[in-house]
């Protein structure tokens, strides 16, 4: 496991910190290379490659990532989003939880015979119509026809992408791969803050920014999908064939501006905010930075805004 201590983080933003930058974008550079090159060297074998972790783990930068590296070595890539296979909330397939409302973690939200028929029809080259979802509408579609020729990729990502309920039997020809937070940020008392507090900065900012959820709302989120990773997450972790942690040095001190003061806001009122102190704790003393320097590709672009990649 590895550390960050507030000690480096701040001194590396306050000394240096466009070499701090570059350090933490090449370490993420270098583990999604190290997952291409695998990939390409048994292209004929594992065609499908399979990308889960937890919310806020930045699956879909990787995703992106690994496909332009995998077109730049002349390759043609299919990126695939498990959301277009979500059903409406009004399902009657859907599963509930223990308080009667429907369980938007759960792999049932997803229509998976569709799934296991159209991912077992790109292995084979076959043709596929690709459904659509509309979250907004909780309204199924069709959209566009997939075909994968020989010598090409599809990458799936999702939360519920190693679980062989969902993919079926095509994770015997896949590549697997779990992304998530890994590193843990280390107070110079020893205190840690756990990986999915750095996860749920990713989720305040991007809640706020482009979804319209205070931060109470997104603290409130926080345990169902902390549940729904323990439930229906975790469990499918080993059988990722590599493990990517996206931990980005330097993102924390992104988010600062961002959080702090939504945090302070509810602290009075939030009924749990006891679960949320580390959280604040670490914030206040780490040292801040605007988004103007962050690279355009960086997996922190998901989260703040102004990424070179569509979402």
């Amino acid at each position: 496991m590895k550390f960050l201590t507030l000690s480096e983080l701040n001194t590396s933003v306050k000394n240096n910190e466009q070499a701090f930058i570059e350090q933490a974008e090449q370490n993420y550079r270098n583990e999604i290379k190290n997952v291409a090159d695998h990939i390409l060297d048994r292209e004929h074998h594992l065609p499908i490659i399979l990308i889960s972790g937890p919310s806020g783990s930045a699956k879909t930068t990787t995703a992106l990532r690994l496909g332009t590296l995998l077109g730049n070595a002349g390759k043609t890539v299919h990126a695939v989003s498990m959301d277009n296979y979500f059903r409406p909330v009004g399902d009657p397939g859907n599963e509930k939880d223990e308080d009667g409302r429907v369980d938007l973690e759960s792999p049932k939200r997803l229509d998976m015979d569709l799934l296991n028929e159209q991912l077992e029809k790109m292995w084979k080259c076959e043709e596929v119509t690709m459904p659509t979802f509309d979250f907004a509408t909780q309204t199924r579609g069709v959209g566009k026809k997939l075909k994968r020729e020989h010598g090409e990729f599809v990458i799936l990502e999702g939360i519920h992408a190693l679980n062989p309920e969902i993919t079926g039997n095509i994770g015997e020809h896949a590549t697997t791969v779990y992304v998530s937070v890994r590193t843990r940020l280390k107070h110079d008392d020893s205190n840690l803050l756990h990986p999915s507090k750095v996860r749920l900065m990713r989720r305040i900012v991007r809640d706020k920014l482009f979804r319209g959820r205070g931060v109470a709302e997104t603290l409130d989120f926080f345990k169902w999908v902390q549940r729904g990773e323990q439930r229906f997450i975790m469990p499918f972790k080993e059988k990722a064939m590599f493990d990517i942690d996206t931990f980005i040095a330097y993102e924390p001190a992104v988010y600062k501006p961002f959080i702090l003061d939504e945090l302070l806001s509810v602290k009075d009122t939030y009924p749990d905010y006891e679960n949320f102190t580390d959280l604040e704790e670490f914030l206040t003393e780490i040292e801040g930075m605007g988004r103007d320097d962050v690279p355009l590709n960086s997996l922190v672009r998901e989260f703040v805004g102004g990424s070179r990649y569509e979402y």
